[in-house]
């Protein structure tokens, strides 16, 4: 069984006003006063940021428990402090980001300039195990496709700077702004995957190789393929419907290489148009087909993701619960529309963070 764990960031705010607060360095000392030894949570770029990890995870309910647990517990460390967290992938009121303090992100906000200053967006990182690179690889190239479906499901970014984004992902679009963020061409092996982050490196551009932000890669610290499209989900069953949904498609992929399918071979271009109706809807309109990258309505296109990978969500004992999750989504809505229902029935987005502080923790 493919062990699956979740990075989520979360969004630190003031439990009265809403707005976004600079306060992860203190959470920090505090879970670690609280709990010595701790190693869930960890700094992110802004000090709005506290970014939560669960250990690897074969079974989905497990998973769920943990993450759960994460969000509980980051509650308590920021509520010591006199702030709360939110599962909002971008904060829907005014916020001037605050760059944490390390020698990492100095250099960051200096080489990039306001696309650091300007970049705080929470996201949900899967990490599923794979053998080997060359396995890796072989998974990275055939998950492309089905990527923006991801991005669809999680969508949970609908509102930035007091203001209607009209998108339900934004996060993604701000996110695109790094240069080396996105869909990725094929790269046919380890080897190939290899030279192509050393020929990225070798240009300056990027620091090192954790800023070879592909929408899916090979993580730099765990046998892991990391998928990074999803925003950080308003619900924690919809991050465990995210995971369960990435680890199928790890298996799918992996199972078609060995059989000796090949990665179906559409251009970055079309891709990038995928990941943009995807963020622009959500699950309200249509949305590509992974196959043909033709439009079609979110619905169908969310069954043919559920047939791609069945198999694989029968060999977990995954499917009668991604079936029952997946269900609810698509009655109840993902996290962007939750949070318009929130600002159509109250009026103020103040409002909209306080009850999604809430819906955080479940």
């Amino acid at each position: 069984m493919r062990t699956v764990g979740v990075e989520e960031e979360l969004l630190l705010v003031d439990p009265d006003s809403g707005e976004p607060r600079a306060m992860s360095a203190a959470v920090l000392a505090r879970a670690a006063q609280d709990d010595p030894g701790q190693d869930v949570f960890e700094k992110e770029l802004f000090g709005q940021m506290l970014e939560c990890a669960t250990h690897p995870q074969s079974e989905m309910a497990a998973l769920g428990a943990e993450i759960m647990l994460c969000r509980k517990e980051a509650a308590r460390h920021a509520g010591g402090i006199g702030c709360a967290v939110a599962a909002l992938a971008m904060s829907p009121l005014p916020v001037s980001p605050s760059i944490s303090l390390n020698d990492r992100y100095r250099w960051m906000a200096e080489r990039y300039g306001i696309t650091a200053r300007d970049e705080l967006v929470c996201g949900c990182h899967v990490h599923v195990s794979v053998d080997s690179d060359e396995e890796g690889v072989a998974v990275v190239d055939r998950l492309r496709p089905w990527l923006a479906v991801l991005c669809a499901l999680s969508a949970n970014s609908p509102f930035s700077q007091g203001r209607d984004t009209g998108y339900a992902a934004y996060r993604s679009r701000v996110w695109g702004r790094w240069p080396s963020a996105g869909p990725t061409e094929l790269f046919g092996s380890a080897e190939g995957y290899h030279r192509r982050v050393a020929e990225m490196l070798a240009t300056g551009v990027i620091l090192d190789e954790a800023m070879a932000y592909f929408d899916a890669r090979l993580s730099a610290r765990y046998p892991t393929v990391e998928i990074r499209v999803a925003d950080v989900c308003l619900r924690a069953d919809t991050t465990v419907l995210v995971a369960a949904l990435a680890r199928a498609l790890v298996q799918t992929a992996a199972r078609d290489w060995r059989a000796g399918r090949p990665p179906l071979d559409h251009s970055v271009s079309v891709l990038r148009l995928a990941a943009w109706q995807a963020a622009r809807s959500g699950l309200a309109e249509d949305l590509l087909d992974p196959a043909t990258m033709r439009p079609r309505p979110a619905a169908d296109v969310v069954r043919s993701l559920l047939e791609h990978v069945g198999d694989a969500l029968v060999e977990s004992g995954d499917a009668a619960c991604v079936e029952g999750a997946m269900a609810q989504l698509l009655s109840r809505g993902n996290g962007a529309c939750e949070q318009r229902l929130l600002m159509e029935r109250t009026g103020s987005l103040r409002d909209v963070v306080t009850e999604c502080v809430r819906r955080t923790q479940g």
